[in-house]
C-alpha cells in the first residue's frame, strides 16, 4: 500500500495489512459478538481474510479509502482495523472501525481513532470526518465522543453488510472543530495517543 503511514502511538501501531494478518483477522471478525454491533466481513468462511485485505489495498490504492491494521506495539498482535473511507465530496470521509472482542474495554479503540481522526485533519487535510454506529452500541458512541466526534443525530437505515433495519447513530467533527480542541485541551483521546508519522 504505497504512500500509507506508519502511525506510532503510545501503544499500538497502525499499519498496512500485509498477508500474514489474514488467518488472525478472519478468527476476530468471526466472533458473532462483533459482527453483531460492527460490520466487519461475516460469516468468516476461508479466504475471507485474505480477500477482505486485498480489497482494503484495492481500494487505496484506487483512492477511496486509507485503512490501517491495529497492531499491539508490545508483542505485535493483530487486534483490529481502522480506517477512513473518502466520500464523493472533497475533504469528507467516513471514520470506520472494529476490534476483536478479546481487546474491549482497554481503551485501544479511543487510541487507534485518536490517532486516524488526528491523521484525517492535520495530514491529510480534511474537512469533515464522521462516523455512524448502531443504536445498541453505546460502547462506540463514548469512543466517537472521547475522539471529538459530537452526536448528530438518528435514522432508520437497513444494513445490507448485516441485512437488517436498524436505528442508527451519526457522529461527526468539522476541521475547525478539531483544531480548536487541540488548542484548548491537546488531541482528542490524550496527548499521549497523539501518533508519530513514518512512510513505509
Amino acid at each position: 500500500m504505497e504512500g500509507l503511514p506508519r502511525l506510532v502511538t503510545a501503544r499500538l501501531v497502525l499499519r498496512a495489512f500485509v498477508p500474514a494478518d489474514a488467518a488472525e483477522m478472519q478468527r476476530l471478525a468471526g466472533d458473532p459478538a462483533v459482527a453483531e454491533d460492527t460490520l466487519p466481513p461475516h460469516p468468516c468462511a476461508d479466504g475471507v481474510g485474505a480477500t477482505w485485505i486485498a480489497g482494503r489495498r484495492a481500494a487505496h490504492d484506487r483512492g477511496e479509502e486509507t485503512s490501517f491494521a491495529i497492531e499491539r506495539a508490545h508483542d505485535g498482535a493483530f487486534i483490529g482495523a481502522i480506517g477512513l473511507v473518502f466520500e464523493p465530496r472533497p475533504g469528507c470521509a467516513r471514520l470506520d472501525y472494529w476490534l476483536g472482542r478479546p481487546y474491549w474495554g482497554r481503551g485501544y479503540a479511543s487510541e487507534a481513532a485518536a490517532a486516524v481522526v488526528a491523521h484525517g485533519f492535520e495530514t491529510l487535510g480534511l474537512e469533515r470526518i464522521w462516523a455512524p454506529r448502531f443504536r445498541a452500541n453505546e460502547a462506540s458512541g463514548r469512543v466517537l465522543e472521547k475522539v471529538g466526534l459530537t452526536h448528530e443525530g438518528s435514522r432508520r437505515q437497513f444494513a445490507p453488510e448485516c441485512g437488517r433495519t436498524d436505528c442508527l447513530e451519526q457522529h461527526g467533527c468539522l476541521r475547525w472543530e478539531y483544531f480548536a480542541r487541540v488548542a484548548h485541551c491537546g488531541r482528542a483521546g490524550g496527548e499521549s495517543h497523539a501518533p508519530r508519522e513514518a512512510k513505509t
